[in-house]
């Protein structure tokens, strides 16, 4: 189903901000950001923020810690805005050339930040955390951040050679990630439609995985299969260089492999993930349950991948995109008036960007623009499943509105926190759409929330295989376009077993997943496997004492920058290290599942 030709699909509004790229106001605040962080550098100079090891934690340190950590927060205060700002046109046309130039001189800024926190770990690792926290207030409201950096700081390398590293990644891994994106966006696939050839943006193709034809979604999914082999050279070409990048750069930082820096940068250990990996496997026969199911429903005796997000349920809600808004602006006051204001705010302040559109990258995402605004990125058509993708970036922006008041450095959330407000959102959102369900309404609702289980449980788990081998066999050489496709259809046959039609895999798959390409996060699959789970286990409590829950969820959403993911369940009365909470929430999931096969089977 796609948007009413008779409804226009909203563009967020960034004029709030400055009225144009071209505007005084904005370069203004580029060249005066720009050299604020000049000026940042020649602070951290004359007060001698650097690695030292003879260092004392005295007055003069005490002082020095105080006013950097003011600095830095007001700093980043301003990047942030900016960078957002900037980004917005680039996420919306990635052809639009003064943004692009406008973000490219940002990143270089992004450069000056690495090198600024790599010179501040390393100091804060040099002194005496606890005496530091001990004697500073300002210590006291960073002390997350400052016990982290002494561990970090095992782990620098030199200041020479981190300065070294981040100047390159200019040129290295941050431009490998902007070939990719600007690539990616900017595609456009030859597809046959009502008899005629016609090109269509990337995103559009894979949108057409959602429509109710088989015979248009083969289509689209051979036409995307071709595009992206039409591109694999350059694509495999970023991988490569990226993750060769994290290879030589964990090995001189003593990381034993890139999963162990992406732990701590999350804030768990590997007990954590091996309790959750663990779990979720437990419950892969319950996730092939729903997909046989999905077939029979279907009329085919197995699932071609382009069937694993067909709709089910025929003649359900249309859910055009004023529909969705009141309906989710209704649900979120249900649950809390102050919920409910936020998410008005967000649509009436036109926060959204929901037009699928060449140039525009795909898929949904929310960053956030300053103080408790952000900004959200949908591709919406008129299905259930997009209305609770819509749900789930205000969940996004919701976490941001709490975290506001907090310092920058202390926003910053790991990444297997930051989904605890998203699928929570989206949880209250659904559960409220069922209630008020027809039987076919039931199996569409059911199907959106069963396909995301699906892929965030299993197909990330074939995401994570494949990363792991994929950077087992990187360290010795560069991979070809036709191995890294064998080993994602490896990945996919070990996680999904024989519930697909293996002759329609999806090879290209990391092509499709722009997560792998960055530098800067590896790994970056698991965390939202957590984030759901820890969603549903979250909503689960709600569920079982809401007042009690309301009373505390704020104030766990305004601390996911102050303490690790450990220590905040911990606080709930959860053992994250336990295999037992994972598999409460994937009850959850189970339980939907006994209902969508009931559905399916009815006579």
């Amino acid at each position: 189903m796609t948007a009413s030709v008779s409804e226009t699909l909203p563009h967020w509004d960034m004029t709030v901000v400055y009225p144009a790229l071209d505007a005084p106001e904005f370069n203004r605040d580029l060249v005066a950001v720009r050299q604020a962080f000049d000026d940042m550098t020649a602070l951290f100079d004359r007060l001698g923020i650097d690695r030292r090891d003879d260092q004392a934690t005295d007055n003069t340190a005490l002082a020095a810690f105080d006013t950097v950590i003011a600095a830095l927060n007001d700093l980043l205060e301003r990047f942030t805005t900016l960078r957002a700002y900037v980004y917005s046109f680039v996420a919306t046309d990635s052809r639009d050339d003064r943004a692009q130039a406008a973000l490219s001189l940002l990143m270089q800024d992004s450069v000056k930040l690495t090198k600024l926190s790599k010179r501040l770990t390393a100091w804060i690792g040099g002194l005496d955390a606890e005496t530091l926290i001990q004697r500073s207030a300002v210590a006291r409201d960073h002390a997350y951040l400052v016990r982290r950096a002494v561990e970090e700081a095992r782990h620098l390398m030199s200041p020479a050679e981190e300065e070294l590293a981040a100047e390159l990644d200019l040129s290295g891994g941050i431009a490998w990630t902007r070939l990719y994106q600007n690539l990616t966006s900017q595609m456009m696939v030859p597809i046959e439609r009502d008899g005629q050839v016609v090109e269509l943006p990337m995103s559009q193709v894979r949108n057409l995985a959602r429509d109710p034809s088989r015979e248009v979604r083969r289509h689209a999914h051979e036409a995307e299969l071709a595009a992206w082999e039409r591109a694999a050279l350059p694509i495999a070409a970023a991988l490569n260089s990226i993750k060769g990048q994290v290879l030589a750069l964990g090995r001189r930082r003593c990381w034993a492999t890139p999963l162990d820096a992406s732990l701590f940068d999350n804030g768990i250990d590997r007990a954590t993930l091996d309790a959750m990996m663990h779990a979720s496997r437990e419950f892969f026969p319950d996730f092939r349950r729903y997909l046989r199911a999905k077939a029979r429903l279907l009329g085919v005796e197995r699932l071609a991948w382009y069937d694993l997000f067909a709709p089910v349920g025929g003649g359900g809600r249309s859910w055009q995109f004023s529909d969705a808004e009141a309906f989710i602006v209704a649900q979120f006051a249900r649950y809390s008036p102050r919920m409910g204001e936020f998410a008005a705010r967000a649509f009436r302040e036109r926060w959204i960007d929901a037009e699928p559109r060449a140039g525009k990258v795909g898929g949904a995402f929310c960053m956030s623009l300053r103080r408790d605004e952000s900004r959200i990125l949908v591709n919406h058509d008129s299905t259930a499943d997009s209305m609770f993708t819509l749900a789930h970036e205000l969940g996004h922006a919701y976490h941001n509105l709490n975290l506001a008041h907090q310092t920058m450095l202390n926003r910053d959330t790991p990444m297997t926190l930051a989904e605890t407000a998203s699928i929570f959102c989206e949880t209250i959102v659904r559960n409220a759409a069922l209630q008020e369900a027809t039987r076919d309404e039931t199996l569409e609702i059911l199907e959106a929330f069963l396909s995301g289980a699906c892929q965030v449980v299993v197909d990330i788990t074939s995401r994570f295989l494949f990363e792991t081998a994929l950077f087992e066999q990187r360290a010795a050489r560069d991979l070809s376009v036709a191995e890294l496709c064998t080993m994602m259809t490896d990945a996919q046959k070990q996680t999904y077993g024989d519930v697909l039609d293996e002759q329609t895999l999806h090879p290209f798959m990391w092509a499709v997943k722009g997560h792998y390409y960055s530098s800067g996060f590896s790994y970056y699959n698991y965390p939202y496997m957590f984030g759901l789970l820890f969603g549903l286990g979250l909503y689960a409590e709600y569920q079982r004492a809401p007042e009690a829950f309301q009373a505390h969820y704020d104030g766990l959403l305004a601390s996911t920058g102050l303490a690790s993911p450990l220590d905040l369940a911990a606080r709930l009365g959860f053992d994250l290290r336990a295999p037992a909470f994972w598999r409460a929430s994937l009850e959850v999931v189970r339980k939907d599942i006994d209902r969508f096969e009931a559905l399916v089977d009815v006579v």
